[in-house]
């Protein structure tokens, strides 16, 4: 029980940190809505399974150990959301709650971002990593670790999809499509400096 609680206080403590997949999901959800919000919520939910697997099956001491191979995640990462940062900064067109067919992404498109967002990110390979080897005790069964990655994922799920619906609720959203322009810029300024500083983490 004990392992449990551990578990759930620093998923909780984690999932609600300020980083690049709360930057991605506000932006996605005072655009475009309440749906590619909560696909793109979706989408980092399942990009958390990526950072399990390989933790479970030791792929993560490769990548660690490997001062080549992490530059490379790092570089990855840090390239993807310069990208979407640099996007969103630079955007010029203004959107309204009526809707923006021709440039909304599709549910698909929004999934892939917070699967990406997530999946490329060091900072939660350290998150699952330290989960895993500081508070999970190696006799655990296969079954019970999953069981504990699974529970990552959801709460990063429900996380995600309470700040989707919050932001694309109508009036925060039309009170935040008055400032569009300026948000874009700040989250789009967010996005590249939270990318820019994963340059900065160190696999020691």
């Amino acid at each position: 029980m004990n392992e449990l609680i551990a578990v759930a206080t620093i998923t909780f403590l984690a999932v609600i940190s300020p980083g690049p997949d709360f930057a991605m999901v506000t932006r996605n959800s005072y655009a475009y809505g309440t749906k590619v919000g909560l696909f793109a919520a979706l989408g980092i939910a399942v990009g958390v399974q990526v950072h399990v697997f390989y933790t479970l099956f030791g792929v993560t001491l490769i990548i660690m150990g490997s001062p080549t191979l992490f530059t490379i995640v790092k570089l990855l990462g840090v390239g993807y959301l310069v990208y979407i940062g640099f996007k969103s900064f630079t955007n010029t067109q203004k959107m309204n709650t009526e809707g923006n067919n021709l440039t909304k992404p599709s549910s698909l498109t929004a999934f892939r971002m917070g699967f990406l967002t997530n999946a490329l990110n060091p900072k939660t390979m350290f998150f699952v990593v330290s989960v895993y080897t500081q508070v999970i005790q190696n006799n655990n069964s296969q079954w019970l670790n999953f069981s504990y990655g699974l529970f990552i994922s959801f709460a990063h799920w429900l996380w995600f999809s309470l700040i989707a619906l919050f932001f694309a609720t109508p009036t925060i959203r039309n009170r935040i499509l008055n400032y569009q322009l300026t948000m874009d810029k700040v989250i789009g300024a967010l996005l590249m400096i939270l990318g820019i500083s994963l340059l900065f983490l160190n696999s020691k």
